[in-house]
């Protein structure tokens, strides 16, 4: 039974230390989505100097993301047993020996075994920094406002990734955006032993290897199979790692169900706001994840704008973001979470209706707007699910929890690629195959704008203007039907908060 006493050192407020602590868990997340972002300015940098084909680049680029999904599940775990700070700083370590590595890597293989470590050391960190949160803020109120703190620091990175990378790709090579983690990782070595507690769990058992290899073959081909589909279509390379990483999931989940000590305790599902709150944040990453990429896509192709002018008319949803990311658990002190959720969901959707009225001929102030709703309603669901989700797990398993959070938004972003990426594909290919473009227009231009904009190069001024106008228009075409799909995924989200999280 637990005293009084017990429940109040339990739930004791944070003080200067903590929030000490939390700045110190804030620079790991932000260099994590700034390093997400700002290497797909770097590509074409890269692939001159190191000689990258196509296939190396796509490697050079999606080999993180492939293993800190991978790893994510087993390094939560793994947090609460050896130690969530031990984890974090072995993690911080690793990550900036291998941005050095990555940073000078003389071939495009050394490059890629260097993303690779640098993805196993990322999962590593994201976890931790979520299981040390719910060690150092226990009450319940001030543990929403340090996870909506953390994820400003989130969207903060996603943000200036870009403006960052195009400002040091100016005056620098192309590895000098891999050594901006290393000062950041120094400053987390000094200073996390110094501001963060340690938490392990006193009572686990050993971690189960055969569990952590399941573990990766399961989400790795998944992941896998899902951005190849996006690519390629209903071919069979992508639905065989789909079937493969669905199969070793069955083999995974039956293990579990049989350990004593599992690698993830299925039994977290039975807590219906845990199964509600992260059903919810996959699909709002399936719905938001797209639409970033079209918005960027859009700025590029239709507008013709910069990367680095691209990253600048993000900043006022990333502005509005960071606000809401505060305000949010306020606002839920006074109402129910889901009815905060719930009314940001419909203010998102909004801003995707608005995508569906942009136009190829002047949509920029109308995407950017819609943007900036889509950047304000999704994000009580990022903070206040983010936070049901690890507050809803029993203390020992908050890692573990924080981990499954974060698989999901893998996840999330890889199917909205699919998904969404699918949608513009069959929008885009059906306006062009309609349009009258002429025989010397190549057969690639009619499937995808970037194809449409290099093929345009090559041909006499007039077929050229009447490949780009009807490209343009297609793609446009595509992006609000993309828009319209995502609409009725934060419907379906909206549906699960309300019913879920009563």
């Amino acid at each position: 039974m637990t005293t009084t006493d017990e429940r109040a050192s339990e739930t004791r407020r944070a003080g200067g230390r903590e929030w000490a602590g939390l700045a110190v868990l804030a620079l790991p997340v932000l260099l994590l989505a700034l390093d997400l972002n700002v290497l797909h300015l770097a590509a074409p940098m890269l692939a001159a100097d190191l000689g990258a084909d196509s296939t190396q680049l796509l490697w050079v680029l999606d080999i993180y993301g492939f293993m800190i999904a991978g790893f994510l599940v087993t390094m939560g775990t793994l947090g609460d047993r050896i130690g969530r700070r031990k984890l974090l700083l072995i993690g911080a370590a690793a990550f900036g020996a291998a941005s050095v590595v990555a940073a000078y890597a003389p071939t495009t293989e050394a490059l890629i075994a260097a993303r690779a470590l640098l993805g196993v050391a990322g999962a590593t960190l994201m976890p931790s920094t979520l299981g040390l949160i719910g060690n150092l803020f226990t009450d319940p109120k001030q543990r929403s406002l340090a996870i909506g703190v953390w994820m400003m620091a989130f969207i903060g990175g996603s943000a200036v990734g870009p403006i960052v990378g195009g400002v040091m790709l100016e005056h620098f090579w192309w590895g000098s955006v891999f050594l901006l983690g290393v000062p950041v990782m120094a400053l987390l070595l000094v200073s996390g032993p110094l501001l963060l507690p340690e938490y392990r769990n006193e009572t686990a058992g050993r971690l189960d290897l055969v569990s952590a290899v399941l573990a990766l073959a399961t989400l790795l081909p998944v992941i896998y199979g899902i951005k190849e589909l996006a690519k390629d279509g209903l071919t069979a390379v992508p639905l065989s790692a789909l079937a493969v990483g669905l199969a070793f999931g069955a083999l995974f989940a039956r293990r579990q169900r049989r350990l004593d000590d599992p690698l993830v305790d299925l039994g977290l599902f039975r807590y219906r706001a845990f199964t509600a709150a992260l059903t919810a944040l996959l699909l709002c990453l399936v719905a938001m994840s797209g639409m970033l990429m079209l918005f960027v896509q859009f700025l590029q192709m239709v507008e013709d704008v910069s990367p680095l002018e691209t990253g600048l008319w993000m900043l006022p949803g990333v502005a509005a973001s960071i606000a809401v990311a505060v305000a949010a658990p306020m606002a839920a002190r006074r109402f129910r979470p889901a009815a905060v959720i719930g009314v940001g969901l419909a203010v998102a959707a909004g801003g995707l209706l608005l995508f569906t009225q942009v136009d190829a001929s002047g949509g920029l102030a109308v995407l950017v707007a819609g943007t900036v709703l889509m950047f304000l309603g999704t994000t009580p669901l990022t903070v206040l699910g983010t936070d049901l989700v690890v507050g809803s797990a029993p203390k020992e398993r908050a890692s573990s929890a924080a981990s499954l959070s974060e698989t999901a938004a893998e996840l999330g972003a890889a199917l909205s690629i699919a998904v969404v990426g699918s949608i513009v594909t069959a929008v885009y290919s059906g306006q062009m195959a309609d349009a009258a473009l002429g025989e010397a227009v190549p057969g690639e231009a009619r499937d995808n704008l970037a194809a449409a904009l290099t093929a345009a190069e090559r041909l006499p001024a007039d077929q050229a203007a009447g490949l780009l106008e009807a490209g343009r228009a297609a793609f446009t075409e595509a992006l609000n039907a993309g828009a319209l799909a995502a609409v009725a995924i934060l419907a379906a989200a909206l549906a699960i908060t309300l019913a879920g999280l009563r």
